[in-house]
């Protein structure tokens, strides 16, 4: 079974407490990486400069303390493998929706499940909406 690195869980606390029990339950059935959950204002400013975001700080939900954002990646990482994160959002989503827990994710911002028309592709990015 995989289990996250000492890097990632360090990422992953710095979350909100659902998104920690969403990516702890999916962790259980697909491999992948946490890549940034709390962002201070330069990684965030930089982020947007650099059209990583449409946000700067402190608007994005990166910037809350807990964050209620997170970005990851399929394990082992490959950037060009798209069908790998759809199929990570699906757990990602079905898991969050089992466990009613209200979740978008950046390759479907308008939850319609048309991937297709969506303006801006973050397919690692997931926020939870309290």
């Amino acid at each position: 079974m995989p289990e996250f690195s000492i890097s990632s869980k360090n990422k992953l606390y710095t979350c909100h407490p659902y998104i920690q029990l969403i990516c702890f339950e999916v962790i259980k059935y697909f491999d992948f990486t946490i890549l940034e959950g709390y962002r201070n204002e330069e990684k965030q400013n930089n982020a947007f400069n650099e059209n990583k975001s449409k946000l700067k700080y402190p608007f994005s939900k990166h910037n809350k303390i807990p964050s209620e954002a997170i970005d990851i990646i399929p394990y082992p990482i490959d950037w060009n493998d798209i069908n790998r994160f759809i199929y990570l959002a699906g757990f990602m989503m079905g898991i969050s929706k089992h466990l009613k827990i209200k979740l978008r994710w950046g390759g479907n911002w308008n939850n319609d499940n048309n991937l297709k028309n969506n303006k801006f592709n973050d397919f690692p990015h997931f926020e939870i909406m309290l």
